[in-house]
């Protein structure tokens, strides 16, 4: 990390009340879950049973696509978007232009969103 990050970080966290700095430690160890490193300095104090469990969205018995990927984003907030762009994008064109069913493709998005997840916390079966 360049040095002048590391000395406006050091000033933020000197001048922030305690339960504000310790906030700002949490939200730095996320952001290295997400993003992640390698090697020991990456490692971080953060486990997995920290991050939230999906929120409990119920699926409408009717919904269309982008309905669909609004409530997973929504279900799953500890996801990157970024990271499931192109492959959410890429199933929702097989509707859009292919003409796939719609219930096909909500359902493979729920197992993207799931997959990704499960990846988060480690569960993943790979």
């Amino acid at each position: 990390m360049p040095d002048n990050i590391e000395k406006r970080l050091a000033e933020i966290v000197k001048r922030l009340p305690a339960a504000q700095a310790a906030a700002l430690l949490e939200f730095a160890e996320f952001l290295l879950i997400r993003h992640g490193g390698t090697g020991a300095e990456a490692t971080p104090s953060v486990t997995a049973a920290e991050i939230p469990a999906p929120l409990d969205i119920p699926r409408p018995t009717e919904e269309s696509v982008v309905k669909a990927v609004k409530r997973l984003r929504a279900t799953y907030p500890m996801l990157d978007a970024r990271k499931l762009l192109n492959e959410t994008s890429a199933i929702m064109t097989t509707h859009v232009i292919q003409g796939r069913d719609k219930v096909e493709v909500i359902e493979e998005l729920e197992i993207l969103f799931r997959t990704h997840y499960e990846k988060l916390v480690g569960n993943d079966k790979d």
